[in-house]
């Protein structure tokens, strides 16, 4: 059987599985993919790889009692015993009180995130989109090293009220840092599309050339507060933050940035700058995601922070129903609105700042204030008179989103970033932020 299946494929596999059932309440989930790698070092490709992997889940419930079992066999054997090991599990389990049981049949909006070009990708247009990538690097006697990633892929879901859900998608990344030859310089940048015709890895790898060609001899600057220009890559590992504590639960129970004194929430109230606005879109033709949850509930538009102000929280079914609510789930994607300056531009209106190409090692300090510590790296510059001066070296900063997004000066035109922390692709503006707090210096590159 293919990896890959069709919508009906994938619909008449999970009602055989659904056949096999004797439980109260019966929900499967199944995925199938395909992933193809390179890897590289020193400007050549020193490992390749592929995936393909098929997996079906199987939740079985007898009232409130219930059990999960995992397969990637799909014989009709192997799957009615998976069906009944769930069962097993779920008779010895005891009672979860958060079980809300399964959803009826609900509607999706349409989202394509599935792109021939990328579901095309064979070994030889991989190699050949990193080959051009690592010819700039060595012709300048530079060291490139880097990943990249493509997969293409599908999920579905059905259950015994008769929900049934499918989606197919399509991925490709690419990141590389090139190094200077003595080591003193660094430049980095990374790409996500789901549409492989729009990777440029010779544009992508001229900027990281750039970069690192531009950072040797850094010159030590004095920690401080300074006004910084964050590059969309940078400022995704720290707003993401954000958007991973937008939960309802979480901050009912008082243990989140988003909690008040007496078991309130901040939703409502306005907490940053008006110009910034939060949302999720499945459809967003740039960053398109799936219409459905992973517990089957509908993914629409929807404003989590609206100029400034907190909008929604995410609310599980249980903790809705607990608290009289409509279910929300988390978003499957965010996009940050922007404004339409370039990056050029917001140098140029710069007097005195710096240019932050990525920030990396990010660590909470305080969950309550959203405190967060990191390093700076591959790239730092001093911006003097609206140009870049000198490269400087690497600083430890201190900083809270919430309080960096209160003392925002201005926001760049939005693109697609990817965060270096958790690998998330995001759609963000660069930004400039005034007095960003930089503790110490650090002396990697």
């Amino acid at each position: 059987m293919a990896v890959i299946l069709t919508e009906a494929e994938a619909k008449a596999l999970l009602q055989k599985v659904l056949r096999f059932s004797k439980a109260d309440e019966c929900e499967l989930n199944l995925l199938g993919e395909v992933r193809g790698n390179l890897r590289y070092a020193r400007n050549e490709v020193s490992t390749s790889g592929a995936l393909t992997n098929k997996n079906l889940t199987i939740q079985s419930a007898f009232g409130k009692k219930v059990g999960v079992t995992s397969i990637d066999e799909f014989d009709d054997a192997s799957l009615e015993k998976a069906v009944r090991r769930a069962e097993e599990l779920a008779q010895l389990a005891p009672e979860n009180p958060e079980y809300m049981g399964v959803l009826e049949p609900q509607q999706y909006i349409k989202s394509n995130g599935y792109f021939e070009s990328t579901a095309n990708i064979t070994p030889a247009k991989r190699a050949e989109a990193v080959a051009k990538s690592l010819e700039l690097s060595s012709k300048q006697g530079l060291a490139a090293a880097g990943f990249f990633d493509d997969r293409k892929g599908f999920t579905a879901m059905m259950n015994s009220k008769g929900l049934f859900a499918y989606y197919t998608n399509t991925n490709v990344s690419f990141s590389l840092t090139v190094r200077t030859d003595d080591g003193t310089g660094s430049g980095y940048i990374t790409k996500g599309y789901n549409d492989f015709s729009k990777l440029d890895t010779v544009a992508a790898t001229k900027i990281a050339v750039q970069k690192s060609l531009g950072s040797r001899g850094a010159k030590a600057l004095e920690p401080g507060k300074y006004t910084v220009i964050l590059e969309p890559t940078a400022a995704a590992v720290l707003v993401e933050s954000i958007f991973f504590g937008m939960d309802a639960r979480s901050a009912d129970e008082g243990r989140s940035f988003f909690s008040k004194p007496g078991g309130k929430t901040k939703l409502g109230e306005k907490i940053m700058d008006e110009r910034v606005t939060f949302y999720s879109d499945p459809t967003h033709p740039d960053l398109p995601a799936s219409p459905w949850s992973g517990d089957g509930q509908p993914q629409n538009k929807l404003m989590w922070i609206e100029k400034g102000v907190v909008k929604n929280l995410s609310y599980s079914r249980f903790w809705a129903q607990k608290k009289g609510v409509k279910p929300i789930p988390g978003p499957n994607n965010m996009i940050m609105a922007g404004g339409t300056a370039t990056l050029d531009e917001m140098i140029k209106s710069t007097q005195r700042g710096i240019l932050v190409t990525k920030l990396w090692y990010i660590r909470p300090v305080d969950p309550q204030t959203l405190l967060l510590t990191g390093l700076t790296r591959d790239g730092t510059f001093y911006i003097e008179d609206g140009k870049i001066k000198y490269p400087i070296k690497n600083f430890r900063f201190n900083e809270s989103p919430i309080i960096m997004l209160n003392n925002l000066e201005t926001l760049g035109i939005p693109e697609r970033a990817v965060s270096t922390e958790s690998e998330q692709n995001y759609i963000l503006p660069p930004m400039k932020i005034r007095e960003f707090t930089f503790s110490s210096l650090s002396d990697a590159v």
